[in-house]
């Protein structure tokens, strides 16, 4: 969920960046040097990542230092889009625009057990997060509403079925005597209202 996306928790950092810890930690988890998986590369352009080819690439640049060995695949969109809805990734990229507002639009529709085949692309079903969604989207008190998104978060975070990498910044150049446009976070452009100074 993007960091502008009310209900975002601040609070939640990412893991600093140590390879031999994360040696330590796969090798308590069983899992063994020279582990190989396969690493899907989106075949499309977006703006939360570009180029999908080299994000894998360094991806799997990382990955080598620890151990893992990710071959990196790809397919033509929709293939891509139809394997991962029948689970057949291994580890992927693929992101998500909001286009509502809501943070059930992030929380709902990507992680939770009935978008699964859906936009659940993590296959992660999990019933302590799922009836915190549930609870969230039911009440109708944002600050209500924000504790249990928040809650959901930390959780996601704690289970770690997704690695969130990036979030994409939109940038709308202006000609200096436009007035009164204003950037929507959905990705449409709304010219009413917009006029033109003399």
């Amino acid at each position: 969920m993007p960091p502008t996306q009310w209900s975002y928790d601040t609070t939640i950092k990412d893991a600093k960046y140590d390879p031999e810890k994360a040696r330590e930690l796969l090798k308590e988890a069983g899992i063994k040097e020279g582990t190989e998986i396969t690493l899907w590369a989106m075949p499309v352009q977006r703006p939360y990542n570009p180029n999908a080819k080299l994000m894998a690439e360094m991806l799997q640049n990382d990955w080598k230092k620890i151990g893992i060995n990710a071959k990196i695949v790809s397919y033509e969109w929709g293939e891509y889009i139809k394997r991962a809805k029948n689970g057949e990734n291994g580890a992927m990229l693929i992101g998500w625009s909001g286009d509502n507002g809501d943070p059930d639009n992030w929380l709902g529709t990507l992680y939770s057990c009935a978008a699964i085949g859906g936009n659940n692309y993590s296959m992660w079903c999990d019933e302590k997060y799922d009836k915190l969604v549930k609870a969230a989207v039911a009440v109708t008190d944002r600050e209500q509403r924000t504790d249990l998104y928040k809650q959901a978060q930390r959780y996601l975070k704690e289970q770690v079925p997704i690695t969130p990498i990036a979030h994409s910044t939109v940038n709308q150049p202006l000609r200096a005597e436009v007035r009164d446009f204003h950037v929507s976070p959905f990705g449409r452009n709304n010219f009413s209202g917009v006029s033109i100074a003399d």
